[in-house]
């Protein structure tokens, strides 16, 4: 986002907006984390970039369109926790940035079970 304004421009650059979002996907009940993907990864070290992890972001002088790749709980109703992510990541962009956001896409990557979780955990804590 651009703003020209009398005192002077201001921008808000597509990495702050993929934070915001991730931010709230994660915070949305139901959701598991955020699939990284391989191709995300090879970037990540290639560039050297910190890429937003399942966070893929389009922003326009005064629209975003915002891309995640996430991973749902077990047994909870998956078109129900995305609408709830859609709605969640919407308004936190557009709170926070005053951009319209005009999409947000959600693709589901994998369903997280209780024990997937305790082995991540243990694993975390080697």
């Amino acid at each position: 986002m651009t703003e020209d304004l009398q005192t002077g421009i201001i921008r808000i650059s597509d990495d702050v907006v993929a934070t915001i979002a991730g931010l709230a996907a994660l915070e949305t009940p139901g959701i598991a984390a955020m699939s990284g993907g391989i191709s995300e990864g090879l970037a990540k070290r290639l560039s050297g970039k910190n890429v937003q992890k399942g966070v893929s972001v389009e922003v326009g002088q005064l629209e975003a369109a915002i891309d995640l790749r996430i991973i749902v709980h077990y047994g909870i109703p998956i078109q129900e926790v995305c609408r709830q992510l859609q709605l969640n990541v919407r308004e936190s962009v557009e709170n926070m940035t005053g951009l319209h956001v005009v999409e947000v896409n959600v693709k589901v990557e994998g369903v997280a079970f209780k024990e997937e979780e305790t082995t991540e955990e243990y694993n975390r804590l080697k």
